[in-house]
């Protein structure tokens, strides 16, 4: 028997998996990890943690397995995050995260300099306040003392890569989120480091996910216990690596994560792009394969928020009892789950949520169901987009994340979209996918669709039922609230 191990470096936690070449988990550690946020809008946190993180989680892993040989180690992790190092490989400042909402006027200056249409084209998005290449003209601008002493840019889990191997190096689905790949080519766009006069050579070399990018160094063995010489493949960003971890490797199986973020995940097998930039367009983690995404920004994210916030004595199971003795579309009641604004299908860092139509009537029970409407109302406004650009018939949503453990959810979640919602044996997400991709690098797997087929089972299907169809005018005045509020609220 073979292992593989995955590693995740994500917002909250930096976690070591450890599964056999049959996808059974040996073993998981995960090591909590602090954010900072030293200004309002502002998201950032340390690399070094990042690694202190995963050093700890590797070697809990190791020691409790010393009889388990470890063939290949795939990484994934937080997308878009800049971490900035000089010549020496030091870490310059803080790495600005995903959630960081700083770059605004950035974004419109990328806008301005490439075009609208044209930055879609290249890059499949638009400019986004989240994105890496924004968080670079914010450093250029804001702290040019660091700029100056740029050597290279890398995302949160190639630093990891980095500590590990030695190598600066990327890998395609990750580096499509930084707003400088050429997606359709699957290279970096000289056309748009041109046109922001970022150097080339500070990005990384590019490879696939299931491309081998180097090996354990004598150091990292030292500190990790994983053998020198030990294979790192590409992994993939924290999306695409669990797009991977349930399958979504074909374009009729279409991942749906319901994490504190809400992700629906579309394969494609040609590159494609939403002319308007709703949608986001970028590579998978598999070669010659792309994928639209669309993405709410507080999907149990709103659930954890409103737990903690107005019932922090009741558990979510209660909650979730409670909220099933309310009728779908909660007599009126509904919820924007845009606590911290949004992008799919209103790319608004801006973006502000709310109960609306809130009588003397509702109960602790339709205010916690409505929770959960507003957020299958937000993964179907992901699912119309995806729809209007193709999405084959017999297509399946394959269902991740935590939220996907309630059954009331999960059945909420299939009569809103319309498709039957399917769970799988795997429950790790990403650093699972992770560890399947290192499985495909090193040959154990002759690539990802076979590795998905041998180690991923379903386990249940729900779906839509015959409250169906009373989501209908509910999700039609979901769809009027945001244009109707916004320039009441927040202009």
């Amino acid at each position: 028997m073979r292992y593989v191990l995955g590693v995740d470096v994500s917002t909250t936690g930096a976690k070591a998996l450890l599964i056999d070449e049959r996808g059974a988990v040996i073993d998981a550690q995960n090591t909590a990890l602090t954010l900072q946020q030293p200004q309002p809008l502002w998201s950032e946190q340390n690399p070094d943690e990042w690694w202190q993180g995963a050093v700890a989680s590797i070697r809990a892993v190791t020691q409790r397995h010393p009889d388990k040989p470890i063939a290949a180690v795939g990484l994934t992790g937080q997308m878009h995050g800049l971490t900035l190092l000089d010549s020496e490989g030091q870490v310059l400042r803080p790495a600005i995260l995903w959630n960081d909402q700083r770059t605004q006027a950035q974004c419109d200056e990328i806008t301005a300099k490439v075009g609208f249409e044209r930055l879609i084209q290249l890059t499949g998005n638009r400019a986004l306040t989240g994105f890496t290449a924004p968080k670079i003209l914010w450093v250029r601008e804001h702290e040019p003392e660091v700029y100056r002493r740029i050597a290279h840019i890398l995302l949160p889990k190639d630093y990891l890569r980095y500590k590990l191997t030695g190598q600066t190096a990327s890998e395609m689905s990750d580096s499509a989120g930084t707003s400088l790949l050429d997606v359709a080519n699957r290279r970096w766009s000289q056309e748009v480091l041109d046109a922001l006069d970022i150097p080339r050579a500070w990005l990384p070399q590019l490879y696939e996910g299931t491309e081998v990018t180097g090996a354990i160094t004598d150091e990292a063995a030292n500190l990790t216990g994983l053998p020198a010489g030990t294979p790192v493949v590409g992994g993939g960003g924290d999306q695409a690596a669990g797009a991977v971890g349930v399958g979504a490797v074909r374009p009729d199986v279409i991942g749906l994560s319901v994490g504190t973020s809400g992700v629906v995940f579309a394969p494609l097998s040609q590159y494609a792009y939403e002319p308007e930039g709703r949608l986001h367009a970028f590579c998978h983690a598999l070669p010659n394969a792309w994928h639209f995404m669309g993405v709410m920004l507080s999907a149990a994210g709103s659930l954890q928020w409103y737990h903690d916030t107005l019932t922090p004595d009741v558990s979510f199971d209660a909650l979730m009892q409670e909220a099933a003795q309310a009728p779908a579309g909660c007599e009126g009641l509904r919820f924007l789950p845009y606590l911290t604004g949004e992008r799919t299908p209103h790319p608004d860092p801006l973006a502000r949520g709310g109960f609306i139509g809130l009588t003397a009537r509702h109960t602790r029970a339709h205010l916690t169901r409505a929770v959960l409407e507003g957020v299958a109302f937000g993964l179907r406004d992901c699912f119309e987009l995806i729809r209007a650009v193709g999405i084959p018939a017999n297509a399946v949503a394959r269902i991740g994340g935590g939220g996907a453990r309630s059954l009331l959810w999960r059945q909420i979640i299939a009569d809103v979209i319309g498709m039957p919602v399917t769970s799988v044996n795997t429950t790790e997400g990403a650093a699972f996918g992770a560890a399947l991709l290192a499985a495909v690098g090193v040959g154990l797997y002759p690539d990802a669709a076979s590795a998905c087929a041998a180690c991923i089972t379903t386990t249940e299907v729900v779906e839509p039922s015959a409250e169906a169809a009373a989501y209908e005018q509910p999700y039609r005045e979901y769809v009027a609230l945001y244009p109707a509020i916004r320039p009441v609220l927040w202009g």
